[in-house]
């Protein structure tokens, strides 16, 4: 009999210390039952920022080993955006603050904390500017995790995820200009699992054609785009000078702040 009551003790106790070892009152995650007008949430504000001391440190999820890109100053890359909710809300962030699902915040691997980007979903157009102050997601197809307010601008809460393009935003000393879109073309090529390889091909490209490239990153491929051009009629005719070469080229219109650097 005291044998038994020891053991049945000892399960009580391993079930308490389970419970006082888990962060979240949740298991799963989940939309919220008050929900406040989302609409009138304002994009964040991209101003100059310090860098994180103790969050942007390389580090290990899960047996894998993670990169903080320091010193980046550009990047476009292209893939699969969810986003996160009620089981997070009130819990600290990777960047040390409280984690606001109602507010415009993001989750990145590798980009610095806190960064701002912009967010376009390519399902249908719709762009938000967040502030990355989190880490995620951990999971090999997805690039970004958004907070729910984002991804509910983005029109993305009922499926989940969204194929979307993340472009770094560089804040400046003068924001004023941040939020008057103008239009500019990219021509793709083609695009190489080898990212030396694509890179050297919009190197020679560029010189060839005297025009900016970058190389966007979607999934495993890098994409060789030739651009930005702001004259559509000079992006078709450049368009039609490497198609004799490239046959699969295409135009791309995008619309970006100039504070948005692809270069």
């Amino acid at each position: 009999m005291r044998n038994k009551q020891r053991l049945t003790l000892l399960c009580i106790c391993g079930l308490l210390a389970a419970c006082s070892s888990s962060r979240y009152e949740y298991s799963d995650d989940h939309a919220p039952e008050n929900i406040p007008q989302l609409e009138d949430i304002a994009d964040a504000v991209p101003t100059p920022q310090t860098y994180s001391r103790y969050a942007n440190r390389d580090y290990q999820v899960r047996g894998i080993d993670y990169e903080v890109w320091r010193d980046i100053k550009t990047l476009t890359q292209e893939g699969k955006a969810s986003w996160y909710g009620n089981k997070f809300h009130g819990h600290k962030t990777s960047n040390g603050e409280i984690y606001d699902m109602f507010s415009m915040s993001a989750a990145h691997k590798n980009l610095p904390l806190p960064s701002f980007v912009k967010v376009t979903n390519l399902g249908n157009d719709k762009t938000v500017i967040v502030r990355v102050n989190d880490r995620g997601p951990f999971h090999p197809e997805r690039i970004i995790d958004l907070s729910y307010a984002a991804a509910y601008k983005l029109d993305m809460l009922q499926s989940g995820t969204a194929n979307v393009r993340v472009e770094l935003i560089i804040p400046t000393t003068d924001n004023s200009s941040l939020f008057t879109p103008k239009p500019q073309w990219f021509i793709q090529v083609l695009a190489s699992s080898s990212e030396t390889k694509a890179q050297k091909i919009a190197d020679t490209l560029g010189t060839q054609y005297s025009t900016e490239n970058r190389l966007v990153i979607s999934g495993k491929f890098h994409r060789v785009q030739l651009g930005p051009i702001t004259d559509n009629d000079k992006a078709q005719a450049l368009l039609a000078k490497i198609q004799k070469n490239h046959k699969n080229a295409y135009l791309l219109k995008e619309l970006s702040s100039k504070t948005v650097s692809n270069k």
